[in-house]
């Protein structure tokens, strides 16, 4: 992978954009290069074909306007941390030496985002081990490994504010068409497509901090600042 600033997995395409598209837009326009890794393609999904699901991450890549989107091509509801797993992912954030590293959150429903959580943990470490895999390129553990929420509630450490980038956000979800307004909905989690339930949330999140959208995150410990002046408002 190219090297950028900030690297998100995420356990499926889309997953990343309906917990982080905001808060991805907001760092680019502020400089910052972002790429996504994604675990599975997303294969065993209620809806669309991998062929689709393929096209829409690619679209939602030039939405963002995201620096590289790779693949590992681990099984759709098979990801483990196990050290085949491991050793791709390392490579990827060898390769891509991020500053920030953002991940599923552990607690969720789909057993795929757990396992990624755990998988994403290990690999976090591992990469900044010299002895772990050194073929797999040359050390590096990101400063901060960031999680976020996905179907299960979690009490933030942090929320960003992304009122003026719902209309850009929603856009970047509308990429993912297979899995909007399906006429069955058993399959749903909440009985919500992924534009509703997103939106929703973000508007509950924003509540919390006094805007119309926010999007979550946690943090394992304080999160460390060396300027006081963005939380001056």
């Amino acid at each position: 992978m190219l090297p950028c600033d900030v690297l998100l997995i995420g356990p499926h395409p889309d997953d990343v954009e309906l917990a982080a598209a905001g808060t991805i837009l907001r760092l680019i326009a502020a400089g910052h290069t972002v790429s996504i890794v994604d675990l599975t393609r997303g294969e065993k999904g209620s809806r669309g074909t991998v062929q689709d699901r393929d096209a829409e991450a690619g679209d939602a890549a030039k939405a963002l306007g995201l620096r590289e989107r790779h693949n590992l091509g681990l099984p759709d509801t098979g990801v483990s941390a196990d050290d085949a797993a491991t050793g791709l992912l390392v490579a990827a954030i060898r390769s891509a030496r991020p500053n920030l590293l953002f991940s599923p959150h552990a607690r969720d429903v789909h057993p795929d985002h757990v396992a990624a959580a755990a998988l994403a943990e290990r690999a976090f470490f591992l990469a900044g081990l010299v002895h772990w895999e050194p073929a797999a390129g040359p050390p590096h553990r990101p400063r901060l490994h960031i999680r976020y929420p996905g179907n299960t509630p979690v009490e933030p450490s942090f929320v960003v504010d992304i009122a003026d980038l719902q209309e850009r956000k929603a856009d970047v979800i509308r990429c993912y068409r297979s899995q909007l307004r399906p006429a069955d909905r058993s399959h749903l989690t909440q009985g919500l497509d992924i534009l509703e339930r997103t939106q929703v949330r973000d508007r509950f999140h924003g509540t919390r901090i006094g805007c119309a959208a926010a999007e979550a995150f946690c943090l394992d410990g304080p999160l460390p600042l060396r300027d006081l002046r963005p939380l001056m408002g």
